[in-house]
């Protein structure tokens, strides 16, 4: 994990690189991809998880339509 000491050395890095106006911006965006990100994520597992669902019985076989008369 990421210390409260690291934490500060990253935000002063970013303040000297980006600018006070423009660190609110880059925080959002990145707040804003990580959301989209984990919302995508969370779908993906529920669709491989309601995939992998399986059924105890076998599937009975189709019956033939046209029957000889």
């Amino acid at each position: 994990m990421i210390g409260p000491g690291t934490t500060a050395a990253l935000v002063g890095i970013a303040l000297l690189i980006f600018g006070p106006k423009r660190l609110p911006e880059i925080g959002r965006a990145i707040g804003q991809g990580l959301g989209n990100f984990k919302k995508a994520f969370q779908e993906a597992q529920d669709e491989v998880k309601t995939g992998m669902k399986v059924e105890d019985k076998p599937p009975e076989p189709a019956e033939d339509k046209q029957k000889s008369g």
